[in-house]
């Protein structure tokens, strides 16, 4: 099923990174194709790096990978097989930049044209900085496989560059349980790692921002970032404004959803117009904040130490009561009912 807000039939995913995925498969003894045949990919697709699948196909890659191989930490080994130079123009851009702050300005604006399903973003918090990653929430059974895979790329390219220096003070967040063996995490992450903190975070010395790249070069820099935004105008121009809404809904850093005008303003047209262009592809903004509402409600209710009136909160709803009956229309029962029902199940 495609995922909403995730360009699932369009092939806005490069193609080589299905073929290291494969190169690791085979690593392990697994059959490239039979990888491959499950994925609706055909092998010649894989031969230049120029050529794109869709995010469905490179899914149904991961997805196979993973049953077959066994391996629930995948996605730690993939992601430390995508050096610097496998993410082309993205790198060459950030890696051509003065200092630290400005790569990682220039990755965040442009990680989209590499994983169009996922969102990068960066900030300042206190004596830290921080680079925390976003999911699309429908593509439930690749969480932990997305999450490893961009983990654990940031980790080795940090190590490239900066060698152990970014891990002095530093810290990583993720949002799932802690898996019964953590091992691999804690080679690649160090003793500094939370599981079930609900953020996905790479944290380091505030400090660091203003570290050098050994490889500055603005002439570099600048033809880089012109490719960038061509492939931008590309994802972008191909994907429905509908799914680009819901992409934005998804990503945001807090529970609560951004407004219309908000969403109109990061995609840089007037509310009005965007309620014409949703419209005029048979959707209403209302209608995707209530769906993505629907998606959170169930999964905050399954967090027990959350109160309803607390989820309410999260989702947006000043009144509780108002929460009460969206979801007596979502689920024909109130919250608290539906809590019970599935802490039986």
């Amino acid at each position: 099923m495609n995922a909403p807000g995730i360009t699932g039939n369009l092939p806005v995913i490069r193609a080589h990174y299905a073929d290291i995925l494969c190169q690791l498969a085979e690593d392990r003894g697994l059959q490239r194709s039979r990888l491959l045949s499950a994925s609706g990919i055909r092998p010649s697709m894989l031969g230049h790096p120029e050529n794109f699948i869709t995010v469905d196909q490179f899914s149904a890659l991961c997805r196979e990978s993973l049953l077959q191989s066994g391996d629930l930490a995948l996605g730690l080994e993939y992601g430390k097989r995508l050096k610097f130079t496998t993410h082309g123009s993205l790198a060459q851009a950030a890696i051509s930049c003065d200092t630290l702050e400005q790569a990682l300005t220039v990755l965040i604006k442009y990680f989209q044209i590499r994983f169009v399903y996922m969102k990068l973003s960066f900030f300042v918090d206190g004596h830290e900085a921080v680079i925390q990653l976003d999911l699309a929430h429908s593509i439930e059974d690749l969480y932990r496989f997305n999450v490893d895979v961009v983990m654990a790329s940031l980790m080795d390219v940090n190590l490239l560059l900066f060698g152990q220096r970014l891990l002095d003070g530093g810290r990583c967040l993720l949002d799932f349980p802690e898996p019964e063996d953590a091992t691999a995490y804690r080679q690649l992450f160090g003793s500094r790692i939370t599981f079930g903190s609900g953020v996905n975070q790479l944290r380091f010395k505030r400090v660091f921002l203003d570290s050098p790249m050994s490889l500055s070069n603005p002439v570099t820099r600048r033809i880089a970032e012109a490719q960038c935004e061509e492939e931008m105008r590309f994802i972008e121009g191909a994907t429905p404004v509908s799914e680009r809404v819901i992409r934005l809904l998804e990503t945001g850093r807090s529970q609560r959803l951004p407004a219309l005008e908000e969403v109109a303003e990061h995609l840089q047209v007037s509310a009005r117009t965007l309620r014409r262009q949703l419209a005029a592809e048979g959707v209403r903004f209302q209608q995707l904040q209530d769906s993505l509402r629907h998606r959170r409600a169930l999964e905050l209710l399954r967090r027990n130490e959350l109160t309803i009136d607390e989820i309410a909160d999260a989702l947006g709803y000043s009144d509780p009561s108002n929460f009460g009956r969206a979801f007596r229309k979502w689920e024909g029962l109130a919250p608290s009912a539906w809590r019970r029902e599935h802490q039986r199940a």
